[in-house]
């Protein structure tokens, strides 16, 4: 566990000041093309890269993440504009509870739910999305190069897209390319990112 700990901690001082992902952008388009705007959950929300965009458009914002210190720069970030509704939580997203939401964002963090708790905590995202709501995140494909470390979750691209049944899927790219983490490893990346919304 500590290990793990450190791992987020080095990951999380990586990626700090980096732009919000493309699949949470392309979600909160749709939205803005709605004129909706509303209650976002941040699964794995790190120091904010995700959260603070969302708060930026007037969003409310529960941050859940298990780096107690990545959350403390979170709720710290001067781009915050004032009055802002972040409510963050420490802990595992996959042990966490929370309430229905218009927008589950999950950016990079499912596949780190152990394979034997996925079809729990995705029945349990699913319910908690409101009607027209939104899920924005990324799912591992079978040839990353991590697709056989213990703990994390890949998926097929079948397997995949039935996950979204039921739902209106807005984006599903397929990225497979060699590049290097944020923590400077080679890794060869087969990556779904998906935007899908729920019936109405």
């Amino acid at each position: 566990m500590a290990a793990d700990e450190e791992r987020f901690r080095v990951y999380h001082a990586a990626v700090a000041g980096r732009p919000p992902r493309a699949t949470l952008l392309r979600a909160l388009a749709a939205f803005e093309a709605e004129n909706c705007v509303g209650f976002a959950v941040d699964l794995g929300a790190g120091e904010g890269r995700d959260a603070v965009a969302l708060l930026q458009r007037g969003w409310a914002v529960l941050a859940i993440d298990s780096d107690a210190a990545a959350l403390a720069r979170l709720r710290g970030r001067a781009e915050i504009p004032p009055g802002a509704r972040l409510v963050t939580l420490h802990g595992s997203f996959v042990d966490a509870a929370w309430p229905a939401a218009d927008l589950v964002n999950a950016s990079f963090a499912l596949p780190l739910c152990p394979p034997e708790r996925f079809a729990e905590l995705w029945a349990r995202l699913r319910a908690s999305l409101l009607p027209g709501g939104r899920f924005a995140g990324q799912l591992y494909g079978p040839r990353d190069s991590w697709a056989a470390r213990p703990g994390l979750t890949v998926h097929k691209s079948d397997a995949a897209h039935a996950l979204l049944a039921g739902w209106t899927v807005e984006m599903f790219e397929e990225e497979e390319t060699d590049a290097v983490t944020p923590r400077g490893e080679a890794k060869h990346w087969h990556i779904f990112h998906v935007v899908a919304r729920a019936a109405v």
